[in-house]
């Protein structure tokens, strides 16, 4: 008879964690002295601790809201029921039904039969949903996202409504700049030409939608399986690597760090979503200068009076949003260049977190123009004063 450990642990197999966290992406795992609670502090069930360099979700408290996800800096934390893809998927093809209008209603909503299942998307509730998907959608020609809610004010999950408009009022914001034309609005009924289209057969429905998710579930469970047999006969049991082993810096001094992947593809689909390549229309010049707001791209300034130029913040910046310039010099030799990209910087607060005199200041001001500038912008900060006579030294050779 199996021990109740292994009993245990094959049970665990046949558990589809609705959330995927990548431990190194995270602040606070990054270092003790990061400020960052975005997930803890919008998880109204309590699932998610972090402590002791470790982030921690408990599978029995969360209810796949989804609303950390939209909230986390740095994707430490994504979606898997369902992922991302499969909600864009989901809601293209419902677009092309309900002729052009993409819809997508929370799981509360879609239970009340109020309108056809297949000219709408479903997820278990709208925090899900995030600036990125809107733009996928208007870069696939989308002009019109209505989101629909069952009434937040009674619902379980309704103390994430706020995150819910936050997410819209972003994703507005950057349309607005690029000058996209699409719209995203948030009712409590579905669109008149999709209301009281529920005419199908509704057992037969249930019944195609109850084995698509078990044919997803049981792959889902094969593949965790196999993992498991391969495994325990390859002897895989080697001890996990440490957070110093992970993080820890290398020669060059810096720890290692990660591309801002998610707002490069935001860029990258707004654009394609906007008119910015049409040789015959371009964005509001105006527009692109206003001060975005966003919660997706951040402004960074140093006092440079403050400042020690002790490269903290760079060091320790997760992105490399943040870097030393290699060739550009200011002519005051007790000075030099950081450069900055707002494009890669996702205002995780890192730099002024670890920052010793508080010269750091983060702002969600960037504007779309410098979002989109390749060329960095320039901070000037002093040299550390052990490192000025060396500096002297050398330009004076």
């Amino acid at each position: 008879m199996p021990a109740l450990s292994e009993m245990m642990e094959y049970a665990e197999l046949f558990t589809v964690a609705p959330l995927r966290v990548e431990e190194d992406h995270c602040v606070r795992v990054r270092n003790r002295n990061a400020a960052c609670s975005r997930c803890e502090d919008v998880c109204f069930t309590a699932a998610i601790t972090i402590k002791d360099n470790a982030v921690r979700i408990d599978g029995g408290a969360c209810v796949n809201c989804g609303a950390c996800v939209g909230v986390c800096p740095t994707s430490c934390i994504t979606a898997q029921d369902p992922p991302a893809q499969k909600v864009l998927a989901d809601g293209l093809q419902a677009v092309a039904r309900a002729g052009g209008v993409a819809c997508i209603a929370c799981a509360r909503k879609a239970s009340k039969h109020e309108a056809d299942p297949e000219l709408f998307c479903e997820v278990p509730c709208l925090a899900h949903v995030t600036e990125t998907l809107f733009a996928d959608m208007a870069a696939a020609g989308v002009q019109d996202i209505a989101l629909i809610d069952g009434d937040c004010a009674t619902c379980k999950y309704g103390a994430v409504s706020p995150a819910i408009d936050a997410t819209v009022d972003s994703a507005a914001k950057l349309f607005e700049a690029l000058d996209v034309p699409a719209i995203v609005t948030r009712s409590t009924a579905f669109p008149p030409e999709l209301a009281g289209t529920f005419e199908r057969d509704i057992r037969g429905a249930d019944r195609r939608g109850l084995m698509v998710q078990t044919g997803r579930y049981l792959r889902t469970v094969a593949g965790n399986v196999a993992q498991k047999t391969i495994d325990d006969k390859l002897g895989s049991g080697q001890q996990p690597r440490t957070l110093k082993d992970r993080l820890g810096a290398g020669k060059s001094g810096k720890m290692p760090q990660f591309p801002a992947e998610a707002n490069m593809h935001l860029i990258d689909r707004l654009l394609e979503a906007s008119s910015f390549g049409d040789e015959t229309a371009s964005p509001d010049a105006a527009a692109l200068d206003e001060p975005l707001g966003s919660r997706r791209f951040g402004s960074v300034s140093i006092d440079a009076e403050a400042c020690s130029g002790c490269g903290l913040c760079v060091l320790f910046c997760p992105t490399a949003a943040l870097k030393h310039a290699e060739f550009d010099q200011p002519t005051d030799p007790a000075m030099r260049y950081l450069e900055f990209q707002a494009a890669d910087c996702t205002q995780c607060g890192m730099c002024a977190d670890v920052c010793l005199r508080d010269c750091v200041t983060i702002t969600p001001d960037a504007t779309m123009r410098e979002v989109l500038d390749f060329e960095p912008r320039l901070l000037e900060i002093p040299r550390p004063k052990e490192h000025q006579s060396i500096f002297n030294k050398y330009k004076r050779t």
